[in-house]
C-alpha cells in the first residue's frame, strides 16, 4: 500500500523529468524550478518598465488632482460662508465662491482624466508582460 500511486491534479511527476540544479546555490528542484526563479515579463527593450513609471505618473498626478479638488471645494465653502458673515462685500464673496467651485468641477475632471489614463498603462503593462487574465466570457 506505500506503493500506491495518487493522482494529483496539477503537479505530475514524469518519469523522465530533467532536474535542474541553480549554480548559485545548489538548490534542486523536482519539477525543474529553484527557490530562486523569477520570471521576468517579456517586453522589447524596457517597455514594462516604462509603462509602469507612466502608471506611477498617473497615479501620482491623480492623487495631486484629488488635493486640488479638496482645496477648491474648502476654498468655496469658505467664500460662501464669508458671503453671509460679510454683507458689504458679499458680491465680491459669491464670486469668488463660483470661482472655487468651478475649479474644483475641473480638478474632479482632471482626476477622472487621469484615473482612466492610469487604467489604460495598467492594462497596456498586464498585456506587454503576458500577465493578462481572461476572465471575461468573449475576450
Amino acid at each position: 500500500m506505500a506503493e500506491e500511486k495518487k493522482h494529483h491534479l496539477f503537479h505530475h511527476k514524469k518519469e523522465d523529468t530533467d532536474v535542474v540544479v541553480n549554480p548559485t546555490t545548489g538548490a534542486v528542484d523536482e519539477y525543474g524550478y529553484s527557490a530562486e526563479t523569477v520570471v521576468t515579463p517579456t517586453g522589447a527593450d524596457g517597455e514594462y518598465e516604462r509603462i509602469t513609471k507612466e502608471e506611477k505618473h498617473h497615479k501620482h498626478k491623480e492623487h495631486l488632482g484629488e488635493m486640488g479638488a479638496v482645496a477648491a471645494g474648502a476654498f468655496a465653502l469658505y467664500e460662501k460662508h464669508e458671503a453671509k458673515k460679510d454683507p458689504e462685500n458679499a458680491h465680491r464673496h459669491k464670486i469668488a465662491e463660483e470661482v472655487g467651485a468651478a475649479a474644483a468641477v475641473g480638478a474632479g475632471g482632471f482626476v477622472f482624466h487621469e484615473h482612466h489614463e492610469k487604467k489604460k498603462d495598467h492594462k497596456e503593462a498586464q498585456e506587454v508582460s503576458g500577465e493578462k487574465k481572461g476572465h471575461h466570457l468573449f475576450g
